[in-house]
C-alpha cells in the first residue's frame, strides 16, 4: 500500500466511528419518536428530524459498504429501542437466562437492520445529484426495506416509522396510503431537510418552506377534497351510538395460564363482570378464558350462553378453540341473541415461536417455560360478528399490524365492509412498557387508514375506544382491573382508497413503485458511469 492509500485508510477509519456514534444516537430517537418515554406519545417531528441524521450521514459522499455500515448502525439501534420488552417476555416470564434473552433481541434487530443496511449502501452507490431526485431514491429504497420487514419471515412491522404520524401533518395520508406509504414521504422529506445548506440561510428557508409546504398543505388539501364528500363515505344521519363494555382483567401474566392462582381468578373474575345485566356489547381480551370450552366448569359456558340470548346483549370473548384431533386455534367467541351456534373468528396471522414454532427453532423454545404451541390458522377473510346495527370485525393481537390484510375485509364482492373494527389482546407478556403504547399507536393509524373506529379489550393495557379519526375517546388505565364503559359510532359506506386498492392487491403497489426507483436508479447511475467514460 502507498503512503497515500494508508493516509486515506487513516483518514476514513478516524471519521467513521464518530459517524456510527452519531448514527446510533439517530437511531435511539427514531425509536423514541414512536412513544415517548413518560407520556408514550408519538412525535411525528422527531421521526421526521432523527431520520434526516441518517440521510445527511448517507449524503455524504463515501464508499457503500461504508453508507451501509451506518445504515444497519441506525436500524439496530432503532429496532432494539423499539422492540427491548421482548426481553421481558423470554426472561422474566419464559425463564430464559437473561444473556441469551438480550442475545435473542439484539440478533433479532441485527437482522431485520440488515435490510436497512442493505438500501442505505445502495443508496450511497446508486443516488442521482439532483437534490429532488435523491430525495425520491431515498424515500424508496427505505419503503422496499420497510415492506421487507414487514412481509418476509411471515412478517415483524412493529415500529415502522409511519407510526410516529397517527397525529401531525402526515396522517391525514393515512387515508391514501397506508403507514408505509406514510414512511417513505416522511423519508423523502428528511432527505430533503437533511440537504438544505446550513451555510446558505437563503438555501436553508427554501427548503423549510418546501417542507412546510409539502407537510402540511399537501396533507390540508387532501382533507378538503375530502371534506366535499369526493372521497369520504358519511355516517348514516339516523343511526345511534351503540353501548360498549371492555373488560381488563389485569390477570398476572406469570400466573394466567396456571391452574391453581391465575385461571380460577380469570374465570372467576370475568365470569362475574360478564353475567352483569349489561344492556351493550360487552368484550374480553384475548384468551380471556385459558381453558378449552370442554376444559371449563360445569355450566360455566351454557350460563354465560343463556345470558347472551337476550336481544339487547352480547359479547366477545377471546378464548382458545379446538382438539388435540382437529388441532387448536387462537381464537374470539361471539354471543347474541337468535344465534343457532356461537360465532368464531380464528386468528389468521400467527406469531412466530409464540403460536407456531418456526423450523429448526425447537431448541430455542424449549429453553423457555412459556406456554407455546403450534396454533392451526384461520382464514383471511372471515365474517363479521353483526349486532345493534354494526359490523364488527374482530382480530387478535398482532394482527392490527397487518393492515393490508385486514384491507381484504373491505374489498369482498356480496358482503359488506366492516363498520367497526376490535382487537382482542394480551400483551401482558411484555410488562408495563411503552410496548402498550406503541400498540395503542398502531391501533390508531388502523383507524385512520380505514376510517373506522377501533375497540381494544386487553388484559393489561391498553383498553381503548378509538373514533374513526385516531382519536382516543376513551381508554383505561394500564395494569389496573377493570371496566370501561364507553360508546361507539360506527362507519359505513365506501372505503378509504387505501382500503380499496391494498384490499385488492395488497402492497404490490408499494412494491412496485420502490422497485420501479430503484431500477430508475440503476439506469442513472449506468447512464452517468457511460459519460464519464466517454469523455
Amino acid at each position: 500500500m502507498s503512503a497515500g492509500a494508508f493516509a486515506r485508510a487513516q483518514s476514513q477509519q478516524s471519521t467513521v466511528w464518530p459517524a456510527l456514534c452519531c448514527a446510533a444516537g439517530a437511531g435511539l430517537a427514531q425509536a423514541a419518536s414512536l412513544a415517548w418515554p413518560g407520556s408514550g406519545q408519538p412525535l411525528w417531528w422527531l421521526q421526521i428530524a432523527s431520520l434526516a441524521v441518517l440521510a445527511w450521514l448517507l449524503a455524504v459522499p463515501q464508499g457503500w459498504r461504508r453508507g451501509a455500515l451506518i445504515g444497519g448502525v441506525f436500524a439496530m439501534a432503532w429496532l432494539t429501542g423499539t422492540f427491548w420488552w421482548l426481553y421481558i417476555s423470554m426472561h422474566t416470564y419464559g425463564g430464559l437466562a437473561a444473556p441469551l434473552a438480550a442475545a435473542a433481541v439484539l440478533a433479532l434487530a441485527a437482522f431485520l437492520g440488515s435490510y436497512y443496511a442493505v438500501v442505505s449502501g445502495l443508496f450511497v452507490h446508486l443516488a442521482p445529484k439532483g437534490r429532488a431526485q435523491r430525495a425520491i431514491v431515498f424515500a424508496a429504497f427505505w419503503l422496499l426495506a420497510e415492506l421487507a420487514r414487514g412481509v418476509w419471515w411471515t412478517g415483524f412491522p412493529w415500529g415502522a416509522g409511519g407510526y410516529a404520524h397517527v397525529q401531525g401533518p402526515l396522517a391525514a395520508l393515512a387515508r391514501w396510503v397506508g403507514v408505509y406509504g406514510v414512511g417513505a414521504v416522511a423519508a423523502a422529506l428528511a432527505m430533503l431537510l437533511a440537504q438544505a445548506r446550513a451555510c446558505d440561510v437563503r438555501s436553508l428557508r427554501a427548503w423549510a418552506l418546501v417542507l412546510l409546504i409539502v407537510a402540511t398543505g399537501g396533507a390540508a388539501a387532501l382533507d378538503r377534497l375530502c371534506a366535499v364528500e369526493l372521497c369520504h363515505s358519511p355516517i348514516r344521519a339516523a343511526k345511534p351510538a351503540l353501548p360498549l363494555v371492555l373488560l381488563q382483567g389485569n390477570i398476572p401474566q406469570d400466573e394466567k395460564f396456571e391452574p391453581g392462582s391465575g385461571v380460577p381468578m380469570a374465570l372467576q373474575w370475568y365470569r362475574d363482570l360478564l353475567l352483569q345485566p349489561h344492556q351493550a356489547l360487552v368484550v374480553a381480551p384475548e384468551t380471556a378464558l385459558p381453558l378449552l370450552p370442554r376444559q371449563l366448569p360445569e355450566g360455566y359456558l351454557q350460563g354465560l350462553q343463556e345470558h347472551f340470548a337476550q336481544p339487547e346483549r352480547a359479547a366477545l370473548i377471546g378464548l382458545p378453540l379446538g382438539s388435540m384431533e382437529e388441532g387448536y386455534t387462537n381464537s374470539v367467541m361471539g354471543l347474541r341473541a337468535g344465534q343457532s351456534q356461537a360465532y368464531r373468528y380464528d386468528k389468521h396471522h400467527l406469531v412466530p415461536f409464540g403460536e407456531f414454532i418456526p423450523p429448526l427453532f425447537r431448541w430455542f423454545t424449549d429453553l423457555m417455560h412459556i406456554p407455546l404451541g403450534d396454533f392451526n390458522r384461520g382464514a383471511l377473510v372471515q365474517p363479521t360478528f353483526d349486532w345493534g346495527g354494526e359490523r364488527f370485525a374482530p382480530h387478535i393481537c398482532y394482527e392490527d399490524l397487518f393492515g393490508e390484510e385486514l384491507a381484504a375485509l373491505f374489498t369482498q364482492p356480496g358482503r359488506p365492509a366492516p363498520t367497526v373494527l376490535v382487537n382482542l389482546s394480551n400483551i401482558g407478556w411484555f410488562g408495563n412498557t411503552l410496548a402498550i403504547d406503541q400498540h395503542l399507536a398502531i391501533a390508531r393509524m388502523r383507524a385512520l387508514e380505514f376510517e373506522r373506529p377501533m375497540v381494544r379489550a386487553t388484559n393489561t393495557g391498553a383498553t381503548a375506544i378509538i373514533d374513526h379519526r385516531g382519536v382516543v375517546t376513551h381508554q383505561l388505565a394500564r395494569h389496573e382491573r377493570g371496566v370501561l364503559a364507553g360508546q361507539v359510532q360506527g362507519r359505513d359506506g365506501r372505503p378509504t382508497p387505501y382500503a380499496q386498492w391494498a384490499g385488492r392487491w395488497g402492497l404490490r403497489p408499494l412494491w412496485a413503485l420502490g422497485a420501479v426507483a430503484l431500477l430508475a436508479a440503476v439506469a442513472g447511475r449506468r447512464r452517468s458511469t457511460g459519460a464519464r467514460h466517454t469523455g
